[in-house]
């Protein structure tokens, strides 16, 4: 497993204002609503659920067991929580939930891979142009995940999470800045890579525990179809989004003289 620990922000141009208030928009969620996890009614009422995005409709059940695999492929169960009454339109949950998390590990991962590659999206792209750029992208993975899902097992579990978008930002660094170098912690030895390796073995994880999950599943509770078509569509929004704008890429990063 791969784990970026920094990267080379020494050409970065402006404060990245906007991915840092995306962050502190996620804490504030998870702090104030979803009281660190606590508050199942609100996590259960505005996360994305595969059904009601395809039918448009709300959909409330009682808490129920249901038989899932782990990534062993041993199946367990678990007891999933009742959906609740979601108070605004079901559409909308597509972007409530890219503000939702299921833990502190959730959170505090997801946050970290957005803070060392985000800012640099931002700088590339502008502020405006980066917060629509972040929002699409969890918008599509979100639906990738829906439309895998919606005819399986899954149908009526909820998903939350800034991975998706984190993913579409993951991509677009890919491909405006694949000779960047990051820090990361590899096979327990720090060392510096190319974005197109530690982006790049990351995504490979993505399609493989994807390829080897049961269509319509999370395989270990991650909906690996939202990171592969969030990473896709940040790959392919990437060039469009910084349409216009004065764009060098690495050509003046320099591999040495590292500032992270």
């Amino acid at each position: 497993m791969i784990f970026p620990i920094g990267d080379d922000n020494r050409d970065r141009k402006s404060t990245p204002v906007v991915n840092i208030a995306i962050i502190a928009a996620n804490f504030f969620v998870f702090v104030v609503f979803q009281q660190l996890g606590s508050n199942e009614a609100f996590t259960m009422s505005f996360s994305t659920v595969p059904k009601e995005i395809v039918t448009g409709h709300d959909v409330v059940t009682q808490a129920h067991v249901q038989v899932m695999r782990n990534e062993q492929g041993q199946e367990q169960q678990i007891l999933v929580p009742g959906l609740g009454r979601t108070p605004i339109p079901v559409y909308l949950t597509i972007l409530t939930s890219m503000f939702m998390h299921g833990g502190i590990a959730h959170i505090l991962g997801n946050m970290w891979f957005l803070w060392i590659f985000g800012d640099n999206i931002e700088d590339d792209m502008g502020r405006g142009r980066y917060l629509l750029f972040y929002l699409l992208c969890g918008i599509l993975a979100s639906l990738a995940h829906v439309f895998a899902s919606a005819g399986g097992p899954q149908a009526e579990v909820p998903s939350l999470g800034a991975s998706g978008a984190i993913s579409g930002v993951m991509g677009a660094y890919l491909v405006l800045h694949p000779l960047r170098q990051v820090t990361v912690l590899m096979l327990r030895i720090i060392m510096n890579v190319p974005a197109y390796v530690a982006v790049g073995l990351w995504f490979l994880f993505q399609l493989a525990s994807g390829f080897f999950s049961a269509p319509g599943t999370a395989t270990g509770g991650v909906a690996y179809m939202a990171h592969i078509g969030g990473f896709i569509a940040g790959a392919a929004l990437a060039r469009p989004f910084i349409a216009g704008r004065s764009f060098l890429g690495d050509q003046s990063a320099s591999s040495n003289d590292r500032n992270w």
